[in-house]
């Protein structure tokens, strides 16, 4: 038997803005004393809901055990900027979609995704703010727009519409003129992620038990697999890994995976006379042109969001001093774009993590001869955390289907230098991006 004590847990700050902003819930009792299951999952974030959900289904006479370390919505699911993608956006290809194959196939996976949300968002009524927008792909300047240009030239390849749209058009969409083009792309879904998240842990299936606020400290890998914790242990015939980055704490894929911070903020609600001065539609999301700029929303409840800023610490745990510097840099991108918002303040600022591998490529199958995973989705956690979490509970039912064989394919997350140079390559290169980015942070 193999005893993996676990050096690194999640330890996210306080003010995450969806959270608190999102309808209050009961988080259920943590774990104690002994149990047994046959199926356990490891982070109920999207990627754990998603595979809880589809192995209750799956499996209906089995109970499933889906263990979260901190609270449901709390936790870097909860943390991204809300948006539900379905096109492919592949920046190591000169026209961002590459080979086309490919793209279709990830454009079948982020559809799958999506759809599996909407249904449960239906059928449940989970108030998430979820609404059909689209997405602006937004450029400062000519060097954005060369991009928007080449995105738009891919998105043909693949049979996806979109809509350029000229700066001097730009605030009758989101109000701002700060933007020289954008290029509307229909089908992304925008969504309050933390509400989202909420309702998917609140009507799970009756035969899973869930347990917050029940971080595991080590674990005995052998015939069957015992989760420890400070109040007890959890036995599994079979253990499912939907952590991401901390997999590596849980002893898979070290030294492949980048746990990467990006940094939010979320203003106070914009009075009527505010929303009048900014005019544009009600709800839209911008996603920068240059991958290194910053993402700006406009909530139904009439909030504005600014993300961007990045950090990579290879513990998976935020620093509280880069925050406090981001919140600046925030307030910049948020006057630069809204100087007719000038007084509205931030009431919420946070970081959140996201899973980065050096070649893009995630994680999708069995680690393990009782251990399997759906880790890494560089940055598309609703839709390809959602999307994989269910496929790896079909392909453990005995599933096979295209986009099962397309996952279980991938060459998974490439191995990466050793420290300290990891840490002073990544963060050399997130320096340099935003640097270049320009105006376009």
């Amino acid at each position: 038997m193999t005893v993996q004590k676990i050096t690194s847990l999640p330890s996210d700050d306080a003010l995450p803005g969806w959270y608190h902003t999102s309808k209050k819930r009961t988080p259920r009792a943590a774990q104690e004393g002994q149990r047994h299951a046959r199926w356990a999952i490891v982070g109920a974030g999207l990627t754990g809901l998603a595979a809880a959900r589809q192995l209750a289904l799956n499996f209906p006479d089995d109970e499933v055990v889906l263990i979260e370390a901190q609270e449901v919505g709390f936790g870097s699911s909860g943390r991204n900027a809300g948006f539900a993608i379905d096109v492919p956006h592949d920046i190591g290809a000169k026209d961002y979609i590459g080979d086309v194959k490919t793209a279709n196939l990830i454009l079948k996976l982020n559809t799958l995704g999506q759809n599996y949300l909407r249904a449960i968002v239906s059928e449940h009524g989970i108030e998430c703010q979820m609404t059909e927008s689209g997405k602006y792909q937004a450029a400062v300047g000519d060097q954005g727009i060369a991009i928007l240009e080449a995105y738009r030239s891919g998105l043909e390849k693949i049979g996806r519409e979109s809509q350029m749209i000229a700066g001097r058009e730009l605030p009758e969409h989101i109000g701002t003129s700060y933007y020289k083009q954008a290029l509307y792309i229909p089908g992304t879904i925008l969504l309050q992620p933390a509400a989202l998240v909420k309702g998917l842990a609140d009507s799970l299936p009756s035969n899973v038990t869930l347990y917050e606020n029940t971080p595991i400290a080590s674990i005995d890998y052998g015939e069957k697999v015992t989760l420890v914790h400070d109040r007890g242990s959890i036995t599994a015939d079979t253990l499912i890994l939907a952590n991401n980055a901390f997999a590596a704490h849980f002893g898979f894929l070290r030294g492949r995976l980048l746990p990467t911070f990006l940094y939010g903020s979320l203003t106070r609600p914009l009075s009527n006379d505010e929303q009048a001065r900014l005019g544009g539609k009600p709800v839209w999301g911008v996603i920068p042109a240059h991958p290194f700029g910053s993402t700006v929303r406009r909530t139904m409840d009439n909030r504005i969001l600014i993300r961007n800023s990045f950090s990579f610490q290879p513990d998976g745990r935020p620093r509280e001093r880069l925050l406090k510097g981001y919140i600046d840099t925030h307030r910049k991108s948020f006057e630069r774009r809204f100087p007719m918002l000038s007084e509205v303040d931030f009431e919420y600022s946070w970081s959140g993590a996201i899973c980065l591998s050096d070649n893009h490529e995630g994680f999708f199958g069995q680690l393990a001869p009782n251990v399997y995973g759906a880790l890494c989705c560089n940055g598309l956690g609703i839709t390809r955390g959602t999307a994989t979490g269910k496929l790896l509970a079909d392909m453990i039912a005995g599933e096979r289907n295209e986009l099962i064989d397309f996952l279980v394919a991938s060459p998974g997350p490439n191995r990466t230098p050793p420290e300290p140079f990891l840490s002073i390559g990544v963060n050399s290169v997130l320096r340099w991006g935003q640097f270049r980015a320009g105006l376009e942070v």
